[in-house]
Order: structure tokens, then C-alpha cells, then sequence
């Protein structure tokens, strides 16, 4: 069984046990889990189930591997660069975004 869900604006393709690294999201410091409801196809192998956009009453359950504030985890180093030609201007910008690692326990549909 495996499922699409959408979260931060971006689409994951899931199944039971996979470990997915997510946008950071507003959760509880203390929390374990996560619900996941932006669910937008379920199949199980026999039978297909499409939102419009998003399935009324699926969910995908999330938990992190101890809390939520071990599962922080950073992306690589980015350096995005302006420069303006013929002008003797340069700007260099790091950028590090933050992501929580989350290992996937259970689809609902």
C-alpha cells in the first residue's frame, strides 16, 4: 500500500516503514507523532482511490524516531549570488533550510 501526500507545498510518494525528510512544520517539542491529512491518492494494489484535490478522511500517520526536537535535521549549504553586470556589485547569501525526519507508520483511507 502506498499513498501521495502533500506537505510544505511539495508531494511525496509514501508507503508504510519509508523515512521521508519533510519541510519544518509547527509541532510540539514533546510531540511523537504527526498527522498528515493533504492525502491526494491511496492504492493498495487492487484498488485506487484519487482525491479531488484531497481524499475526505485519509491520513497518514508519521512519528518521529524520539522527539521532535532530535528529528531536526539540515539540508545542504546553499549560496545563492546577485550580481549586477557592469557595476561592481556582488551579493552572496547562505542559506541552510531545516527539515524533520519522519519515519512513516501508518495509511488510512
Amino acid at each position: 500500500m502506498y499513498a501521495v501526500i502533500e506537505q510544505g507545498g511539495k508531494q511525496y510518494k509514501v508507503s508504510q516503514g519509508d523515512v521521508i525528510r519533510i519541510e519544518l512544520t509547527e509541532v510540539e517539542p514533546d510531540a511523537r507523532t504527526i498527522e498528515m491529512s493533504k492525502v491526494l491518492f491511496v492504492s493498495d494494489g487492487k484498488e485506487i482511490k484519487v482525491g479531488t484535490p484531497y481524499l475526505d478522511g485519509a491520513k497518514v500517520v508519521a512519528s518521529f524516531k524520539t522527539t521532535a526536537e532530535d528529528a531536526l535535521s539540515k539540508g545542504p549549504k546553499l549560496y545563492p549570488t546577485h550580481l549586477r553586470r557592469r557595476k561592481n556589485s556582488r551579493r552572496r547569501i547562505g542559506h541552510r533550510q531545516k527539515y524533520l525526519q519522519v519515519i512513516i507508520d501508518t495509511i488510512e483511507a
